[in-house]
């Protein structure tokens, strides 16, 4: 009886297998029914099976960011070590190290380095440079004042059709470069932002607006055709040197560079930092500093203002910018004028924007109004006397 269930047992057993082996089978005959996906059709897809793989990445990404610091010092604790000259070259290394860690290839953490190196000489050439007093020198019918009136306005243009804040950015180094070395009257100053915008847009965003939209958003002043030839003359006079590193370009890492040694992540420092270096775009006086100048500047304000009793430099942001406190110092003190209204008091495009929920309401925090000189004295000269 034993030997007969047995058997029984394995023939069941066997017609299992040799189902499903069949059926495998017919699985292989079959034509797939899955279909290659353009990656455009992706947003209309509502398949099941690529939502779990997203919520699953992002999940892996996500879940170290709250306790990696945690589980990096129980580690730390727990692992013994000699306490040598290279282990101790290691720790200083990785307190200061501040990149995404290796297991996020979409940061290129090997060479985000070499990256902001390049960027950082790009900066300086001088075809993507505008002159620092080209309305003294090249303008005769325009002045600061109209810039100023003109960026405001292209802040409500850019809100208006929800664009990105590097093509706002764009779209001012392309005026001033344009205006370095061409001569044009104010009747043509809005006809020149539009087409820069409508340049900056196209570079930059993934839906950008049409030229029709950018004539009706000036109430029609300017046809199609005036638009397109004006884009043409800055293509042009710029020789098609379109891709150039913004304020925002460095902003990116240096906000998160600035917030190491916040307790938690502060989107209100990230946001007022956006919020001053928009407002540094309205004063024709900030042209003549470098893009990463005026980004460290911002970051050194934006901690005065959330911290106004703690230093607000420290040897890791200058590592990471690159400038001591001494070299930013007037680009700190023209953007501190600017949130306080000294300068640039009636433009107000920026100010509003700031103002709204989204953006925790930055524009509305108080400031001291005078900076304390000891604040611009070098770190490792204050660390020195500590």
């Amino acid at each position: 009886m034993a030997d007969q269930e047995n058997c029984a047992r394995l023939t069941r057993a066997a017609k299992k297998r040799a189902a499903s082996v069949a059926a495998l089978g017919n699985t292989e005959d079959q034509p797939l029914t899955k279909k290659r996906v353009v990656l455009g059709e992706l947003p209309n897809l509502s398949n099941a099976v690529v939502i779990p793989v997203t919520k699953s990445l992002k999940a892996e990404h996500q879940k170290p960011k709250g306790n990696a610091k945690a589980k990096l010092k129980v580690i730390r604790a727990l692992e013994p070590r000699k306490t040598t000259a290279l282990n101790k070259k290691r720790d200083v290394e990785a307190e200061v190290d501040v990149d995404p860690a290796l297991d996020d290839p979409q940061m290129c953490e090997p060479y985000v380095t070499d990256i902001y190196d390049y960027l950082r000489s790009m900066e300086v050439e001088p075809k993507r440079r505008p002159l620092p007093d080209y309305i003294e020198k090249v303008q005769k019918d325009i002045s600061a004042n109209m810039r100023g009136i003109l960026v405001d306005w292209l802040v409500e243009v850019s809100e208006e059709y929800k664009l990105l804040s590097d093509s706002l950015y764009l779209t001012i180094s392309y005026i001033d470069r344009f205006l370095s070395s061409n001569v044009i009257n104010r009747q043509k100053l809005q006809l020149l932002g539009v087409s820069s915008m409508l340049i900056a847009s196209k570079y930059e965003e993934i839906n950008p607006p049409n030229v029709e939209d950018f004539c009706y958003i000036t109430d029609n002043t300017y046809t199609k055709q005036e638009m397109v030839k004006m884009e043409a003359d800055v293509f042009k006079s710029l020789k098609f040197e379109m891709g150039n590193p913004t304020t925002k370009t460095f902003l990116r890492r240096l906000s998160r560079v600035s917030q190491e040694d916040y307790k938690t992540s502060s989107l209100q420092l990230e946001f007022l930092g956006y919020y001053l270096a928009e407002l540094s775009l309205l004063d024709y006086s900030c042209v003549k500093f470098l893009p990463s100048l005026v980004a460290a500047s911002v970051i050194y304000l934006a901690r005065f203002i959330t911290r106004p009793k703690v230093h607000p430099w420290n040897p890791t942001l200058q590592q990471y910018s690159g400038y001591k406190t001494s070299d930013i110092k007037e680009c700190v003190l023209t953007i501190h004028d600017l949130y306080l209204g000294r300068r640039g008091g009636a433009l107000q495009a920026v100010r509003e924007k700031y103002k709204q929920h989204k953006f925790k309401y930055v524009a509305n925090l108080p400031s001291s109004p005078e900076i304390p000189m000891s604040y611009f004295e070098d770190v490792k000269e204050l660390k020195l006397d500590l």
